[in-house]
């Protein structure tokens, strides 16, 4: 216990708002030893996880391309979703190539429970079958990642078992208890620190006894989605952490994704490379200012994501990159 937490005790955040200095000032917090990180899939035109149907990856010249335009854009920390092949192929060009990046890696739970009356997309209920069949993957990817997270010690820094798996209005719902007993088998599998990412809401509500499992609470903040205004949006970030950390407090946090779309339909005032670029330097100002490891949500666009027919939706426009690779304005000259 002790070696996981010393990689990420000091994301505890020691917080009286009000105060100069709202985060108490820890440099050993950091994971990885970075402020601003980023999330990385890598799908591009055509390519998609396997989500039931099938994987259609990226190449190795492609995820290495992809790799050294984080690394010439000072990103040395990324956060990858699955323990499937992609990541398989990620993990392995860092190390043959020597880059210098590190990887929170992700166990992707596929649902246990049919959430089809909580999910607004899901219009009717998950077959007994399939969820049945679930678990049976979930078990699979669980040992992927334990794998790969010892294939790769000096790589992977963490491992986060479920995204938003726990979260009232998602479509891959997995039981508390369930989550529960995938971190205790990781966890005695592994050296590295364990967490689980979920939107801050629920870790106020609900976390109380997952966060006892972790090493550290993986929070999401979106201001966007909340109708906040570009204006709003980093104060609204902090009060999330701070909710997190009243909520659970002696327990180390980091943001495992916070970002902001650039493109959407939902909310097309808000979206637009001026204030992504405002939202993305605001957060790397206050993560070097309390030594908080912060995941900006994403690197690249990703046109896989969302609904099909509607390409101007925020799913698939929330990249610091186009899904061509082009910097947006957060990376063009002034």
């Amino acid at each position: 216990m002790t070696n996981k937490l010393s990689l990420v005790a000091g994301f505890v955040i020691a917080v009286v708002f009000n105060m100069p200095n709202t985060y108490a000032l820890d440099q050993q917090a950091l994971l990885a030893g970075e402020n601003m990180a980023v999330a990385y899939s890598g799908f591009r035109e055509g390519q998609h996880p396997d989500r039931g149907d099938g994987a259609i990856n990226p190449s190795d010249a492609e995820i290495l391309e992809d790799l050294q335009i984080l690394l010439a854009h000072d990103f040395q920390l990324i956060r990858m979703y699955d323990a499937g092949e992609n990541t398989q192929t990620t993990l392995r060009l860092i190390k043959q190539h020597q880059l210098p990046i590190r990887v929170l890696l992700g166990i992707w739970l596929e649902a246990e429970v049919s959430n089809h009356e909580g999910c607004p997309w899901l219009d009717k209920p998950i077959p007994k079958k399939q969820l049945q069949q679930n678990m049976g993957k979930n078990q699979k990817e669980v040992e992927r990642g334990v794998t790969l997270a010892n294939q790769y010690p000096d790589i992977v820094v963490a491992v986060n078992v479920g995204n938003e798996a726990l979260v009232e209005w998602n479509d891959h719902m997995v039981t508390e208890e369930s989550i529960i007993d995938y971190i205790r088998y990781v966890r005695g599998k592994i050296a590295q620190p364990v967490t689980v990412a979920d939107n801050y809401d629920w870790w106020i509500k609900h976390g109380e006894k997952v966060a006892e499992e972790v090493d550290f609470i993986g929070v999401h903040t979106y201001p966007i989605w909340e109708n906040k205004t570009i204006v709003e949006a980093l104060d609204y970030t902090k009060e999330n952490i701070l909710g997190v950390q009243k909520a659970l407090p002696n327990k180390p946090i980091a943001v495992l994704e916070a970002g902001w779309a650039t493109t959407a339909t939902e909310f097309p005032r808000q979206a637009n490379e001026d204030y992504q670029i405002r939202y993305f330097n605001e957060l790397m100002e206050f993560s070097k200012t309390s030594d908080i490891t912060i995941f900006f949500f994403e690197a690249f666009d990703e046109p896989w994501k969302g609904n099909p027919g509607n390409p101007q939706g925020a799913e698939k426009h929330w990249g610091l990159f186009f899904e061509n690779r082009a910097p947006k304005k957060i990376y063009q000259p002034k």
